[in-house]
């Protein structure tokens, strides 16, 4: 008799569902709320994509707009990877 092994469902990383607080900055995207990263995270991409700042030829890359420009220290263009350092640092634990 084959043994079965036992499927669990992937529990989230608790570190993750903790509520982070946003700065000035980053408040003027996705509100002053406390909110979970994944939230966070959430809500900057659905600005992005609402305002359309994601780059229509190399789609890695995301064009600053005013509001984003702070947040991305000046910046006009970062890549989504830069995006997410540069958005940590704009976030009190």
């Amino acid at each position: 008799m084959p043994k079965t092994k036992k499927t669990s469902k992937r529990k989230p990383n608790p570190a993750f569902m903790r509520p982070v607080q946003p700065d000035d900055k980053l408040s003027a995207i996705v509100g002053s709320k406390p909110l979970p990263r994944s939230e966070l995270t959430k809500k900057l991409w659905d600005y992005i994509k609402k305002n359309g700042c994601q780059d229509k030829k190399k789609r890695t890359m995301i064009n600053a707009d005013e509001s984003l420009r702070p947040v991305f220290n000046g910046k006009s263009q970062v890549t989504m990877f830069e995006m997410t350092k540069l958005v940590s640092g704009h976030i009190r634990k």
